[in-house]
């Protein structure tokens, strides 16, 4: 046997050897990196969407042949992060509770970067007032979607509307025999909250494309026989969700919304417990009569690094006390959100 070939044998099967260690070792890290990674991955989706034992319910668009576009996505479970500002919101209801200021309340926060919640009484039903001019404005935008040149549209304030409701936070309103835009009315309707401007609109509208915007979210469409449409904190936070989501209107629509929204002038509720410096679109509504009166605001908060949806809904015997409840759930809320997020920046 020649002995140049045999080393040279025994040189190949060293390598080979080495070479088939060295791939097995390589395997194992690059299989146990990517398990790393997926742990990494589910324990990110743990983070995201709280216990992983907990149900979501992902609320779809239907009518497409192809597609069903998410709309928004809930999970059952409250969150244990956010229950120091849960507990803190009980104690002021529980205490203006107890000083009469309020009957009932209910609290729903939603926060964009977890899409995590916590709420208080978020299923009890309230009466919305003008918070029903957003699907209303909702749904404008969407003729305008399906109609372009719809906001352009001049109509005229020729008839005085038999309007029950006596709203207290009223700044300004169309003039009758005057013209307005579709566009025009909307500014009237979300920034002064004129039930003048809004009536004109009700009347120009697709009532079954407003009934659709109702039940697209998964809740009951309202009934026009009916004198009120009672609303939950959860729910109504539907329709700023997907605005702010841009969801159901396309980006241009969604962003005209919620800059409209950004201009309501009422300044005495929600938006009194924020820093002036933070944006925040909104709208507020108010109900009931001299022996019973509601209050409710509903505002999509932009705090930096972690923007969120708050709906406060409350029930007492005077209205002008209810407002200042809303200011206190909002400050506490806001001021916990920023500490929580600086400590995750």
């Amino acid at each position: 046997m020649n002995l140049s070939i045999t080393k040279k044998t025994s040189f190949i099967i060293t390598l080979i050897s080495l070479g088939i260690t060295n791939f097995a070792t390589y395997f194992y890290a690059v299989s146990e990196n990517k398990k790393r990674t997926a742990e990494k991955a589910l324990n990110d989706s743990i983070d995201a969407f709280g216990n992983p034992g907990c149900s979501v319910k992902i609320q779809r668009l239907s009518g497409y042949d192809y597609i069903k576009p998410v709309l928004f996505v809930d999970q059952a479970c409250e969150s244990d992060k956010m229950s120091p500002i849960k507990q803190s919101v009980n104690t002021l209801i529980e205490e203006h509770k107890r000083l009469g200021t309020i009957t009932d309340a209910s609290f729903y926060l939603k926060e964009y970067q977890g899409n995590e919640w916590t709420g208080i009484n978020v299923d009890g039903k309230f009466l919305p007032g003008s918070l029903m001019k957003v699907p209303e404005l909702i749904c404008v935008l969407k003729l305008e979607e399906a109609n372009p040149g719809f906001l352009n549209k001049t109509l005229t304030f020729n008839k005085a509307y038999n309007i029950d409701k006596k709203p207290k936070y009223l700044s300004k309103s169309i003039q009758m025999g005057q013209s307005y835009t579709v566009k025009e009315l909307l500014t009237y309707m979300i920034a002064y909250s004129d039930n003048n401007a809004t009536t004109l609109l009700f009347d120009n509208i697709d009532l079954s494309v407003f009934k659709k915007v109702f039940t697209d979210m998964g809740l009951q469409a309202p009934d026009f026989t009916a004198q009120n449409h009672p609303l939950s904190a959860k729910d109504f936070s539907i329709f700023m969700r997907i605005l702010y989501n841009s969801s159901y209107l396309n980006e241009k629509h969604s962003e005209f919304a919620t800059e409209l929204l950004g201009k309501c002038n009422f300044k005495d509720g929600l938006v009194a417990g924020l820093p002036s410096s933070v944006k925040v679109a909104h709208k507020f509504g108010e109900s009931g009569d001299p022996q019973h009166s509601e209050f409710s605001e509903s505002a999509i908060v932009y705090l930096r690094g972690n923007p969120y949806v708050l709906t406060v809904m409350t029930k007492g015997k005077t209205s002008e006390q209810l407002p200042g409840v809303v200011k206190q759930i909002s400050e506490t809320v806001y001021q916990q959100m920023e500490q929580a997020s600086k400590v995750s920046l």
